[in-house]
């Protein structure tokens, strides 16, 4: 018996909206455009360079690189010749990325050499002490590292620019990538996201090209069609701005208008001057918008909705505020182990849906609140913790058997260490973590990640990082130290030690030097407490 859902390949997407789309507009960057059809062209053209350089079926390519539409391109390239991207956060520093291109096992390390201040090159060399000309990538820290590639005309010792990867493709007749595609299997693993864990390091999820299923159905459920123009400002490590933007737009026949990176004032413009219908973001990126709106007015009459992962009592009044002043949201609830979005607002659901609560389950999924402590279900508007079991949830963390064991269970269930209740209309909320783990500003923090780099500091005896309001980016980081005998500890201190090895959203803010800190019989820190002692010694937000 068949699948009822057909299997298609994010590789095969390109072609199959050329054919139904092909003179449309695809993609608008700065002052260029391409047409469905020349879009589908250009990964073509980069797919043929992938395998010219040699990256195999199933070769782990890692891409270092903030939006650009070679990214686009890559995202389908790579998938295309039955590779997996393993996206990185432009904002990991040395320690960060150097981490997460060896845990990947990455083969092909394809980046920008720089972005505004920030020289990736200069990380590149750092990372990579054998590039320089001397001999082949395969020193003892990057054991699987087989090439880097540029993105730049003209290639570095030891790199290859991207105007050499496209050469290297141009002897490659059509058949050669026609196999490649043929052999691709929709359920091999097609992308490694990572997201920072609440025991230290990232952790790379796993997910085939049934991602494809799940947009499809949002589609659906929220109407987007070829007349809709995205504005895509998320970055696209991220699955958020992944699927929701330049997967979403692929599948539609949308077109898509893309930026570097968030700047709200930009992001005005362009949905004024391009007349933009769909736009997406966080509670951080709406209150920059409202507030830019407020300063400078746009013309905004041509959105239609935006997409705003409400829920959360500091989220409420920014969404209730964005459907007055900027665009009517839909809500939803997603984490990079189940896809961005698992539940979704309706087009037609109310304001108390969109603005109180994280969306409706889609088809295929189940949703259950326990009680963490029993694993007893809960009823219906009781708060507990999250889990979710369906079609999406992912195929595991990268070579971590046991934390994939622990978050999914033998039934199926992924426990999301997220709190959250089941209204009676069916819709979740979800309302923080169980996990210790902060968001700020949409990025992930790992406290236990932060407090390994400040134990590097003779001064630090202990320290405990927690959450601190923050009314722009949700919470920020805050170090409680412990100092070592007559030592001295200081936010310049700390903030010198680890500025430029990880990123800056991880750098604590406040500083509070402690005798000691709260434990619990069993010598767990008592972090509740130092969030409260926080709030005290701080001050409200």
């Amino acid at each position: 018996m068949g699948e009822w859902f057909e299997k298609l390949k994010l590789g095969d997407l390109p072609a199959l909206a050329a054919r139904q789309y092909g003179g449309r507009e695809a993609l608008c960057y700065q002052d260029r455009r391409w047409s469905y059809a020349e879009f589908d062209a250009e990964v073509d053209r980069v797919a043929r360079g992938l395998i010219g350089i040699g990256v195999a079926h199933g070769e782990h390519v890692a891409l270092w690189m903030v939006n650009r539409p070679e990214w686009l391109f890559l995202m389908y390239a790579v998938a295309k010749i039955g590779a997996v991207l393993v996206p990185l956060n432009t904002r990991y520093r040395t320690a960060d990325v150097a981490y997460t291109v060896r845990q990947s096992e990455s083969a092909t390390w394809i980046s920008m050499a720089r972005s505004g201040p920030v020289d990736y090159l200069a990380m590149l060399r750092e990372n990579l002490p054998d590039i320089a000309g001397r001999q082949p990538i395969d020193s003892d820290a990057l054991p699987k590292l087989r090439r880097v590639v540029l993105l730049s005309e003209q290639g570095e010792p030891g790199m290859l620019s991207w105007a050499d990867m496209l050469s290297a493709g141009e002897a490659l007749g059509h058949d050669a990538l026609t196999r490649r595609a043929m052999a691709v299997d929709p359920d091999d693993v097609m992308i490694i996201a990572y997201t920072s864990g609440t025991t230290g390091h990232p952790k790379g999820v796993m997910h085939s090209h049934i991602v494809i299923r799940n947009m499809v159905d949002r589609i659906s459920r929220i109407g987007v069609t070829f007349t809709d123009v995205i504005i895509n400002n998320l970055p696209m490590f991220h699955l958020y701005g992944y699927s929701e933007s330049a997967l979403l737009a692929m599948l539609s026949g949308a077109r898509q208008v893309l930026m570097e990176s968030f700047d709200a004032a930009e992001t005005l413009r362009l949905v004024e001057a391009e007349r933009a219908t769909i736009m997406h973001g966080f509670d951080t990126h709406y209150k920059d918008m409202l507030d830019c709106q407020a300063r400078d007015k746009r013309d905004l009459s041509s959105l239609r909705f935006g997409t705003f992962p409400a829920g959360m009592a500091n989220s409420t009044p920014i969404v209730r505020r964005a459907q007055r002043e900027l665009v009517r949201t839909v809500s939803g609830w997603g984490m990079s182990e189940t896809w961005a979005f698992t539940a979704c607002s309706f087009a037609n659901s109310t304001e108390d849906q969109r603005c109180e609560a994280s969306g409706f389950p889609q088809p295929g999924f189940e949703f259950r609140i326990i009680d963490p402590a029993t694993g007893a279900e809960l009823p219906s508007g009781e708060q507990g913790e999250l889990l979710v079991r369906g079609y999406q949830i992912m195929k595991g963390y990268y070579n971590k058997p046991e934390e994939t064991a622990a978050a999914i269970d033998e039934a199926g269930w992924m426990h999301t260490g997220d709190t959250a209740l089941l209204r009676p209309d069916g819709h979740i909320r979800f309302i923080g973590r169980f996990k210790d783990m902060l968001k700020v500003g949409g990025e992930n923090v790992s406290p236990a990640e932060v407090e390994a780099y400040l134990l590097e500091l003779p001064e630090v005896d202990q320290v405990a990082i927690v959450g601190y309001p923050d009314a722009r980016l949700a919470e920020v980081p805050v170090a409680f130290v412990v100092p070592s005998k007559d030592a001295s500890v200081t936010l310049e201190l700390i903030t010198a030690h680890i500025k430029g090895t990880i990123a800056s959203y991880k750098i604590p803010r406040h500083i509070i030097c402690v005798a000691e800190l709260p434990m619990t019989p069993t010598g767990k820190v008592q972090k509740h407490k130092l969030r409260i002692q926080a709030v005290q010694e701080i001050g409200p937000d």
